[in-house]
């Protein structure tokens, strides 16, 4: 996560050698890289049956849980992605490379535990809690698609170091 914009805005690359090297040999590396589609595909379901719960008012249990299930998914990768960050950047959360994806993540975090104390409680009713889920399901299609650009930004990075520097003088 980045304090203010991109490292790749001032020059910077995304990540450093030695962060490079760390997130390589991270087993939280191929976790994240495995947690992450499992719960893209959970939230897909989910949302089709929180829908369809709202346009048919039929199939609240399946939709509740599709919920409970995302939202467990989301903590599993939340928690390994704060031990991920830590093995390549020394810190938890908010290291300044990702700093402003991670800021987001706790929207996110915050809205899902939100319909799971909301489910707890009763508040909201069921069709609020359904609202709040598609709420915290909002923020996170942001959140993925922060961290997919982060992605995208660190291939260009990789891209960009793996070409051979042209001569002095020389133009592309």
């Amino acid at each position: 996560m980045q304090a203010c914009g991109s490292r790749a805005k001032t020059g910077r690359p995304l990540y450093t050698s030695e962060e490079r090297r760390r997130r390589d040999s991270s087993p939280w590396t191929l976790v994240q890289g495995v947690l992450a589609p499992v719960q893209f595909l959970v939230f897909l379901v989910s949302l089709g049956l929180v829908l369809r719960y709202l346009a048919t008012d039929q199939g609240h249990l399946a939709a509740t849980a599709s919920v409970v299930v995302k939202t467990f998914a989301l903590y599993a990768i939340m928690i390994t992605g704060c031990l991920w960050e830590k093995a390549v950047f020394g810190r938890y959360l908010f290291a300044p490379a990702f700093y402003w994806e991670d800021v987001f993540s706790m929207l996110v975090l915050a809205l899902h535990t939100a319909y799971l104390l909301a489910l707890a409680t009763g508040a909201l009713g069921v069709r609020g809690q359904m609202y709040l889920a598609l709420a915290a399901y909002a923020s996170y299609v942001i959140n993925a698609t922060q961290f997919l650009l982060k992605l995208r930004a660190a291939r260009l990075d990789m891209a960009r170091q793996s070409q051979p520097a042209l001569p002095s003088g020389a133009t592309a």
